[in-house]
């Protein structure tokens, strides 16, 4: 999505549009110079001066980027201290063969395990009680569902991404915590709603944290790899489980990074300047850009000015000099939200069909997931298998991402993970069979995962700064949306799962066809820039 700059005529409040030739050109005026007075856009400062892509971003991109592996503890850690253990015959009238421990005699069978190695075992949450466990899982991501509205506003307005990302990750640690102190199921009901509360926020801001100081030509590559810290932390928990088999020792060992992150990596982190210009926080955007360009060895020149997009076509050179000198308290602050997404024609679609995607694939990727405890297979190995299937997944879609762009990756992932779902319904759950169906669900994960990492960039590029975050709160609370229902159809056990998974895989690639490519084009700061670069794209 490179940008290259524009002409602005000599009279004030005209300008020259140009690049309808080639999609590489951006669609609005974002450069002009006049009277010692440079006015640059974010994407435009990042390629003239700070640099695209260097070592200040590069340093803020990782650091940031482990808030992800946060999420997956807090996210996954229900796998391990939710699920069923296996169980041995010790007496009469047991069946050795059979499947299910469910009207067998009382004391002709035990567990395998130790009673305090899953909620399962210690509340006796089996049989009848079953349904219980996929509640409570689906209690989280309701809260997962909530917190990410709440957290996505307060990110856009009152705090930041940098601030957002702070709360979230202190509640994460302290509640984590406390979950390990339950005595009963209600209170564990309880704890979880509230880590999933704040747990909905952590990716979405470190995501926008992360790739809103990269330029438009890496911000693609950059956001497609954030989710390797994801899978990386679904891998690490897979051996943190391992070694902490006990639930509530395991919560405890999964919810302590959250409190070393708030104290080791945070102070390291910036907030967005793309945050603070939208606030009117000049001065300190700037700082941020400058901290950017020397930190890749450059320097911004006296006499550039960051400006809006809007503000790149309409405002005069002397304008531009006066917010130089200007307290940043004094300059209009733009301000949007989900209503105005909604009223414009161009955004109210998008976010209609960004929604509907996320809500399909959230219920396969989290389906697929949680869905290794109905396998006959070892559960530390399966969760492994399926995080190193996310890491080829990543590298493919961000390597094919600027080549095909956003629009069909999407279309194509989602219907390879549904065309082996469906295979995987059709699998039995003993034998060679079983391994037939585990390989099918590790494809399902791999095509999914591709899917789940696309869709937060594409999201992002469907949506202007000034609402960024808070259409990709609400498309995020699609998906957790779909990631409550995903607990209710892994309870169905057998094959049906696997057939659930195939048909919501194929409606998403459906739906996909309807949004459009973002491939080459600005990503634009507030609704007035993105509708009229809109128009000028349709040439209206």
């Amino acid at each position: 999505m490179p940008r290259a700059p524009s002409p602005v005529t000599g009279i004030p409040g005209h300008r020259l549009v140009s690049g309808l030739r080639d999609l590489q050109q951006p669609l609005i005026t974002s450069e002009g110079k006049s009277n010692g007075v440079e006015r640059l856009c974010i994407d435009d400062m990042l390629k003239k001066y700070c640099g695209e892509c260097g070592r200040w971003q590069i340093r803020h991109f990782v650091l940031t980027s482990l808030a992800w592996a946060l999420e997956a503890f807090h996210t996954m850690v229900m796998i391990f201290a939710d699920h069923e253990p296996k169980w041995r015959c010790i007496g009469p009238g047991c069946d050795p063969w059979g499947s299910s421990i469910c009207g067998l005699p009382p004391g002709s069978w035990e567990w395998v395990d130790k009673p305090n190695t899953s909620i399962v075992t210690e509340w006796a949450l089996f049989c009848g009680e079953r349904y219980k466990v996929g509640l409570v899982q689906a209690v989280f991501f309701c809260g997962c569902m909530i917190g990410a509205g709440i957290f996505g506003h307060l990110s856009d307005s009152s705090f930041g991404r940098k601030g957002t990302l702070a709360i979230v990750c202190v509640l994460n640690g302290i509640l984590g915590c406390l979950t390990a102190l339950c005595h009963n199921y209600y209170l564990y009901v309880a704890l979880r709603l509230l880590t999933g509360l704040s747990t909905g926020g952590v990716g979405m801001c470190a995501f926008v944290l992360a790739t809103e100081p990269i330029g438009p030509t890496n911000r693609g590559v950059a956001g497609m790899s954030t989710f390797y810290f994801f899978s990386g932390g679904i891998a690490l928990l897979s051996g943190i489980a391992y070694i902490f088999p006990s639930w509530r020792s395991l919560y405890v060992a999964s919810s302590m990074p959250s409190i070393l992150f708030i104290a080791i990596v945070l102070p390291f982190l910036s907030e967005s300047p793309r945050w603070y210009l939208v606030k009117g926080k000049i001065k300190k955007a700037m700082k941020v850009m400058r901290d950017i360009a020397e930190g890749n060895g450059s320097h911004i020149p006296q006499g550039v000015q960051l400006v809006l997009d809007e503000e790149a076509d309409n405002t005069t050179n002397e304008d531009v000099a006066n917010l130089n000198d200007r307290a940043p308290s004094t300059r209009e602050e733009v301000k949007a939200s989900l209503i105005d997404v909604l009223k414009s024609p161009v955004t109210r679609t998008r976010l209609i069909l960004a929604v509907l995607i996320n809500f399909c694939c959230s219920i396969v990727y989290y389906g697929l997931s949680l869905n290794v405890a109905n396998l006959e297979t070892n559960i530390y190995i399966n969760v492994l298998l399926n995080a190193f299937a996310e890491w080829p997944a990543f590298l493919l879609t961000a390597i094919m991402l600027d080549r095909f762009g956003r629009k069909p990756l999407a279309i194509a992932t989602l219907w390879f993970s549904g065309f082996f779902c469906m295979w995987g319904s059709m699998m039995h759950n003993y034998g060679v069979w079983k391994y037939i169906r585990m390989i099918c669900g590790v494809l399902g994960i791999f095509g999914m995962a591709g899917t789940y990492n696309l869709l937060f960039i594409y999201t992002t590029e469907l949506f202007p700064t000034v609402v960024r975050n808070a259409a990709l709160g609400c498309a995020t609370q699609a998906s957790h949306t779909g990631a409550i229902l995903a607990p209710f159809v892994v309870v169905l056990g057998g094959g049906y799962p696997f057939m659930v998974f195939a048909v919501f895989g194929y409606v998403g690639g459906i739906l996909g066809f309807y949004l459009p490519e973002t491939l080459n084009q600005p990503l634009y700061d507030t609704m007035a820039g993105m509708e009229e670069g809109e128009a000028i794209r349709r040439g209206t």
